[in-house]
């Protein structure tokens, strides 16, 4: 699996539009059982993915309309492992992971606006160095996130073989 090493919000950007009327939306803080109860009707949900990734998380924060998710996103705060490498997280650091926003929303620029809250709560916690981790071949990833402002560092690839054999190799790092 190729993947970016991607520092976020490099330059300061402007808050982000989106379709819509923008006091529709509230940023809260979400629960796992909130979270199992949104996402038990995805296709491909694996639970045991969701409760990891929510145990690695310090905040998890849902963008909601109507009483209803539209998007979330889940931050760290701490020292990670991703895919068996241990990923190290300073003081004024925070790791970005897993941008998602519901079917019945996309199309209205909510992942980027969501980021940008992010960012903005981050900044405030004094966390002004954000990172996050793109596939390569996730390309609307790649699209919003270049949307703010965001840059590639480093390109990786990771090998897993037979459940042994577990390597991350550089293949490129960028200015």
């Amino acid at each position: 699996m190729p993947y970016y090493w991607v520092k976020e919000e490099v330059h300061k950007c402007e808050e982000p539009s989106i379709k819509g009327d923008v006091s529709e939306y509230k940023l809260r803080h979400l629960s796992l059982e909130e979270l199992i109860l949104i996402c038990k009707d995805i296709d491909n949900f694996i639970l045991d993915d969701l409760i990891k990734d929510f145990e690695n998380c310090d905040i998890c924060l849902g963008l909601e309309k109507n009483r209803e998710i539209a998007a979330y996103t889940c931050i760290g705060l701490n020292s990670f492992v991703f895919n068996h490498k241990k990923i190290e997280i300073k003081e004024n650091e925070a790791y970005l992971f897993n941008m998602w926003t519901f079917h019945n929303f996309r199309g209205r620029n909510l992942a980027p606006f969501l980021r940008y809250k992010s960012y903005e709560m981050l900044n405030g916690m004094g966390r002004d160095t954000k990172y996050s981790i793109t596939e390569y071949f996730n390309k609307s990833s790649i699209k919003f996130k270049k949307k703010l402002n965001s840059e590639h560092q480093r390109l990786y690839i990771y090998f897993e073989l037979f459940g042994r054999i577990k390597k991350h190799y550089l293949i490129r790092t960028y200015n």
